[in-house]
This record gives C-alpha cells, sequence and structure tokens, in this order.
C-alpha cells in the first residue's frame, strides 16, 4: 500500500499541543469524565465496575444499541463500532473496493476520502466543489463523472471544511445515481446533529438507500474525540462483516471504557448537541462582525451547520506562509487551506468557548500588519 502523507494531520503534529490558542478546531467544546458519568445515577459505579479485557470487534451491544437510535431504518446488528472516523474511512475503503474500480469523491475533503481510496489501489475521479461557485453542488459535473462501473462515491454532509449542509434535493439526486448503477454511497456525516438550525436536519444515508454507509463520530457534534470511537451504519450486512474482517487486522476490538462513556454519551446526545449547538451560535455572532469590520480581505459562504467554516484571504495567492507568520507571533492556529488544495482559504473553527479569545488575537494581529 502506497498513501501520501496526511497533510492536515502533520500540521497538526507540529503546531495543534504548542499553540496557545486554536482558531482552526474541529471539534466542540469538550466536558470531564464527571460530566459524562453525571448523566445517570449509576453511570460512575458502572464504570469503575468495568472489567478491562478485550470487547467484541464490532462493538458493544450497548453502543452499537445506542448508535443504531441516530437512525430509522437500523438496528444494532447495522452498526459497526470504529476507532474514530478515520479507521471508518480505512476499513470501508479497503473492505468494499478492489484495485481498479472506479470512485468519485466530493472535494475539497478530509485527506483521507480521497487518499485512503486511492492507496486501496481505485482510481479516484474528483467531484470539485468551487469556491468561485459559492461552494455550490454541481450535480451534472458530478454526473459526468460518473461511469457506469463506479464502484462507490463519498461525500460529506455537514461539510468539512465549508460548515455547509448539503440541500436535501442534491442528496436525493445523488441516492437516485448511485441506484441507477448499484454504486456503494459513503456518506461521511460527523457533524450531523449540528446543524445550526435544527430543523435543517437530512435523513442519514443509510435510511435513504440500502447501499449506503453512514459514518458518525463522538469527537465532533458531541465534543468527545478524547474517547476515540465512531461507528459505521448501513442495512447491508455482508458490507459490515467485510469492514468487520478488516478491523481484526487494525484495532480488533475498541476500548472497553471508551464503549461504556460513548453509549451514556449518545444516550444523551441532545444534552451535547444542544451545548454544541449554543457555543456555535455565539460564537457566529462575533463572527459576523468580525468579518465585517474586515470585509475587503477576508470572506466566507457563512456555515450553517458544524463548527467550522472557510475563509477566504484576499491578496494571497497561499495562505499557509500566512498562517506560520500567525501561530508564531501571535500563537493563534489557523488551518491553512494548502491541506485541501485550496491554498487561498483558511480553516477557522468555532465550536470552542475560548474562540472570541483567540479571534481578538487574531484581529490585533491582522491590525498591526495593516
Amino acid at each position: 500500500m502506497k498513501i501520501s502523507p496526511f497533510r492536515i494531520e502533520q500540521y497538526y503534529a507540529v503546531h495543534e499541543f504548542t499553540a496557545p490558542h486554536m482558531l482552526s478546531s474541529s471539534d466542540a467544546e469538550s466536558v470531564a469524565v464527571a460530566d459524562l458519568l453525571a448523566l445517570e445515577p449509576d453511570a460512575a459505579e458502572r464504570l469503575f465496575a468495568q472489567r478491562l479485557g478485550y470487547t467484541e470487534s464490532a462493538g458493544s451491544p450497548e453502543l452499537r444499541e445506542a448508535a443504531s437510535a441516530l437512525y430509522g431504518t437500523t438496528n444494532p446488528g447495522d452498526v459497526v463500532v470504529v476507532a474514530a472516523a478515520e479507521e471508518g474511512i480505512f476499513a470501508a475503503y479497503h473492505a468494499l473496493l478492489q484495485p481498479g474500480d472506479h470512485v468519485v469523491v466530493e472535494t475539497p475533503c478530509y485527506e483521507s476520502a480521497f487518499e485512503v481510496a486511492r492507496s486501496a489501489g481505485a482510481e479516484v475521479t474528483r467531484w470539485h466543489r468551487s469556491a468561485a461557485a459559492g461552494w455550490a453542488h454541481d450535480l451534472d459535473a458530478l454526473e459526468a463523472a460518473l461511469r457506469p462501473d463506479t464502484r462507490l462515491v463519498y461525500i460529506n454532509t455537514p461539510h468539512n471544511p465549508t460548515g455547509l449542509l448539503m440541500p436535501r434535493a442534491v442528496l436525493d439526486r445523488i441516492v437516485e445515481l448511485c441506484a441507477a448503477r448499484g454504486a456503494w454511497l459513503f456518506c461521511d456525516e460527523v457533524y450531523r446533529e449540528l446543524e445550526h438550525d435544527p430543523d435543517d436536519l437530512l435523513p442519514a444515508a443509510v435510511d435513504l438507500y440500502d447501499r449506503a454507509l453512514s459514518l458518525g463520530s463522538m469527537s465532533k457534534t458531541y465534543g468527545l474525540p478524547g474517547l476515540r470511537l465512531g461507528w459505521l451504519a448501513s442495512r447491508d450486512r455482508t458490507a459490515l462483516a467485510r469492514i468487520v474482517e478488516l478491523k481484526h487486522y487494525t484495532t480488533i476490538c475498541s476500548s472497553a471504557p471508551s464503549e461504556l462513556l460513548s453509549a451514556l454519551a449518545l444516550r444523551h446526545r441532545g444534552v451535547f448537541a444542544g451545548r454544541s449547538r449554543e457555543i456555535v451560535l455565539a460564537n457566529l455572532v462575533v463572527l459576523d462582525a468580525f468579518l465585517e469590520r474586515h470585509a475587503e480581505r477576508l470572506s466566507w459562504v457563512r456555515p450553517n451547520a458544524s463548527t467550522i467554516g472557510f475563509v477566504r484571504v484576499a491578496g494571497l495567492e497561499d495562505t499557509a506562509t500566512f498562517c506560520e507568520q500567525l501561530v508564531a507571533d501571535a500563537g493563534v492556529l489557523l488551518l491553512p487551506g494548502t491541506v485541501y488544495d485550496e491554498p487561498t482559504h483558511v480553516r477557522l473553527g468555532f465550536g470552542r468557548a475560548s474562540m472570541p479569545e483567540a479571534l481578538g488575537l487574531f484581529e490585533a494581529w491582522i491590525e498591526t500588519r495593516s
């Protein structure tokens, strides 16, 4: 297997734990273990009694039941637990693809969505969304990219890095196009339930199509990345069995305490999604005013879901040096769009309570440079 370096993670490996102020984080504000345990009267007792042995490769029945409750057509047998979304992407691609298969990937994207498909030997075509078009979904371009024998289509909604939700009509058409070819639809839904207006919630792909996989995670909407767990949901149990077979060569099984805590959190997921949404909406008010003050230099298509948005920096062909200077001078970390092959942009995160402080330091730095 040959795979290119993961540029997003390389960048964070250098800066994430040394930069004092995060302004690009993709996750929501996290909580302490004690906050989780307070949700159910006997939760602490159950955690302390948890045996630290191996767990089932597909995930504990308790966690699979809690995850399946996110969907309308699934039960616990339609869910496989993975070591966060990254293992889900890796396992799904390598379980479902053969060398020479054709895959279409919505871009810009989290880099593994593209590179891991290539590492499985697939021929990958980008379905590219353009900043010039306001990141609109060009369905004609998607149809042109598809082939009669296309094996899999990868989409991401709510979208990383733009923070935009796919329109329902677009999602429905993608399902139709996949069904006409018998192609898999792999939908990355790690920001699902963090729509800025809860009424905008889309159906999960797994509920729309019998050859769909929905990818979920504890990390983003619920703000629990330290649990390092996610899941794949599909009504095709043969596909899930192949994914478990591949998982036997990766993590084999998950952490028993993390499974217990994840199941607990998902049973109360409205608490975490609501808390995240409250922080996001408050931060967006601050961001709106900031971007208005600097409209001549900074602009975006305003996100309507998730904790992130993609900001264009006028006058720069590549924001990499801009971001390096910012973190060196002010200790504020933005993610350069270079890692998404969109070098005129930066990813800005607004899911953490500390965002206004980091934004203030960013603004002071901009004004000093001006």
